[in-house]
């Protein structure tokens, strides 16, 4: 009976630490982790990616799963699953955050519809810069380059109760900065852009008080504004590597990989 329970508690720590990482992967990360993702389509992708690679990870810990210590490591997992699901979600909300400021600027920010990702209302143009994102994501095979840093995980970091150093915790919040100063850069031309138009109706009701700068600044705001955002859009595909690269270094040091400056591994 006890030769029994060690082989049955063996098989299942094989498969629940593992679990518990990629589970919390998923749960954040952008596209699997957004309210439109059934919870049931999400639970099968985790079922079915832990084991397709529990056979290649190494040898898990010989922990009780019914134990206090199992308690640790489980929360472990979590964490590091969670860290790095993160980051992709700081990713798509830095050109989230694009589209807001370029919308507040150009007067499209009145129109506003639900974010699928959040379930919140924010802006039309933020919403069709997180759906450029998400199909550049996707496109680029974001989602595959965060499933093999998972598997490289288990190497550098074994499933144990001791799981990310707490100053690379500290690294993920200060990326956080990294995302204001990505979007400002990014929203800086439609910002001056815009700034110059004001300036210049600004001198118009000056020379000539009669105009109605209200009747007509607005709708010449909005078409200057959507012109400004056509032109915005080309230069997404070149920043939006900008960021991954520096996302993909950051992903690397939370999971300690070894990565190059493009941010491979």
């Amino acid at each position: 009976m006890q030769l029994l329970m060690e082989t049955l508690n063996g098989a299942i720590s094989g498969y629940l630490w593992p679990l518990c990482r990629v589970a919390a992967l998923l749960m954040v990360m952008a596209v699997f982790g957004a309210t439109t993702t059934p919870m049931r389509v999400r639970l099968l992708l985790s079922l079915a990616l832990t084991v397709a690679i529990a056979p290649v990870l190494p040898p898990m810990p010989d922990i009780a799963p019914f134990s206090l210590q199992a308690v640790f490591v489980i929360a472990q997992q979590i964490l590091i699953g969670a860290a790095m699901g993160l980051v992709t979600v700081l990713l798509v909300q830095t050109f989230v955050l694009t589209g807001q400021i370029i919308g507040m600027q150009t007067s499209l920010g009145f129109a506003s519809m639900v974010d699928p990702a959040s379930g919140q209302q924010t802006p039309v143009v933020g919403n069709l810069f997180l759906l450029l994102t998400t199909m550049i994501f996707l496109a680029v095979d974001g989602h595959l380059v965060m499933i093999r840093m998972l598997v490289a995980s288990f190497d550098t970091l074994p499933v144990s109760t001791s799981g990310i150093v707490v100053g690379r915790y500290r690294e993920l919040a200060d990326w956080g900065s990294y995302l204001f100063g990505a979007a400002l850069t990014m929203s800086m031309s439609a910002i001056v852009a815009l700034l110059l138009i004001n300036l210049a109706f600004g001198v118009m009701t000056r020379a000539a008080p009669q105009l109605n700068i209200f009747a007509i600044g607005f709708p010449i705001t909005m078409l200057s504004g959507l012109f400004v955002l056509w032109l915005t859009l080309s230069p997404v595909m070149a920043h939006f590597f900008e960021v991954w690269r520096s996302a993909q270094l950051l992903l690397c040091d939370l999971v300690n990989l070894q990565c190059r400056t493009d941010g491979r591994f």
